[in-house]
């Protein structure tokens, strides 16, 4: 039996390998650990030790690791990390028996299993699969803990019921092609934008999609708006795939403004109406929009495939916000309030009083014509599941821990 076990990342040295009392493993993350520092102090008080850094701080793979070798099997250690973290943490452990794959309590973050004559395979991102030879075989539940090997797939622990899958995956984070709880990123993208367009009465004279991941709602918002998709911005990316990458402002900014390149002759004279996944510091926004306007656009119209981003993320760690004073919603509610913490729920409300003023100042700073954010329904029934089953905690100020 060969196996692999893998992780790309800029910044945690993975996957570890651990020798232990349950024998060798390797291990690889995905997690965002809330309470890291509590937990470190406890193992260390404990006589455990680290041995790995991560941006200069302790390594949450390795501390995942120190978890599991708690218990008395991989499914008992496994279940030890469940207990002790407040975040998310999904995870693959290549074991001298296969490969154990383990979803994150609630289900914040995807696993989905591949599978093909002689071989399964796990991954975050269903696309990795089309390639390589494999369909999806399943998605693997909240909590859930399998085991892959050559001839089949072993239920290690049942999932759980509750799921709180991260519902910005469809928005901005996924790959086109990638499938979640059986929906396709693309497909939800284009719906989003259908019901979005079919109750827009803007007059624009075509819709553009801000690549990537504006262009699938751009489509669908075509589609029901009934104007024509043009291309007027392509994107040109060697460096980055996401403005939010590097660690400081000014080097994003740069990157955002090198990545996108607007066609001055399908934008002069035009109204156009643009489609972008979210706004989150505004910054990469407003530079854009003024570039439009200096290339000839008569108006720009810009609709937002969700809510405004009111929370910061506290459950995953691939978030584009590390801080809620981040984002551009707060900075204005602390203009308004005094307090960025105050009213939150009044702004988060679609129509609002406080809503309605919050993204007009959004709109005047960023230099648009008109701006419009989608309705948390909207975004919940073009992704097709319950809200239940969804976590917009960045949107509505919802969560479990």
């Amino acid at each position: 039996m060969h196996g692999r076990c893998g992780h790309i990342s800029d910044t945690d040295a993975q996957p570890l390998v651990i020798n232990s009392h349950l024998g060798r493993f390797a291990i690889v993350t995905v997690a965002k650990i809330v309470n890291l520092d509590e937990i470190e102090k406890q193992l260390l008080n404990d006589k455990m030790h680290f041995a790995e850094l991560s941006s200069g701080k302790t390594n949450q793979t390795e501390l995942v690791a120190l978890l599991i070798i708690q218990g008395n099997s991989f499914v008992d250690g496994i279940e030890n990390v469940f207990r002790h973290i407040k975040g998310s943490c999904s995870m693959l452990l290549l074991t001298e028996d296969g490969i154990i794959a383990a979803r994150d309590k609630w289900g914040r973050t995807p696993i989905v299993v591949g599978r093909k004559d002689g071989a399964y395979a796990a991954t975050s991102e269903s696309t990795a699969f089309a390639n390589l030879g494999y369909a999806i075989d399943r998605y693997i539940g909240p909590g859930e803990i399998v085991r892959l090997r050559p001839d089949g797939v072993e239920v290690m622990r049942p999932a759980d019921e509750p799921m709180q899958i991260c519902s910005f995956l469809w928005v901005y984070y996924g790959f086109p092609t990638s499938s979640y709880e059986g929906r396709n990123v693309e497909q939800v993208r284009y719906e989003n934008g259908r019901i979005m367009g079919a109750e827009d009465q803007t007059e624009a004279d075509c819709v553009c999609g801000i690549p990537d991941s504006g262009v699938g709602m751009a489509l669908g918002y075509a589609a029901g708006l009934g104007k024509p998709y043009q291309r007027a911005i392509s994107k040109y990316t060697p460096t980055w795939p996401r403005s939010f990458t590097p660690s400081n402002q000014e080097m994003r900014s740069l990157v955002a403004k090198m990545k996108l390149i607007p066609n001055r002759a399908m934008l002069e004279g035009k109204r156009v109406l643009f489609c972008d996944d979210s706004i989150v510091r505004g910054t990469q926004l407003r530079d854009n929009v003024k570039v439009l306007f200096e290339d000839g656009v008569k108006e720009v119209h810009m609709r937002i495939a969700c809510p405004p981003l009111i929370y910061g993320c506290p459950f995953i760690g691939f978030t584009s916000s590390k801080s809620d004073m981040e984002l551009i919603t707060r900075r204005i509610i602390k203009e308004l309030e005094g307090d960025a913490d105050k009213n939150l729920a009044e702004y988060a409300k679609t129509d609002s009083p406080c809503y309605n003023k919050m993204v007009d100042i959004i709109r005047e700073r960023l230099g648009l014509t008109t701006l419009k954010f989608n309705k948390l329904e909207t975004l919940v029934k073009a992704i097709g599941l319950p809200k239940c089953k969804l976590c917009t905690h960045c949107f509505d100020g919802s969560s479990c821990f």
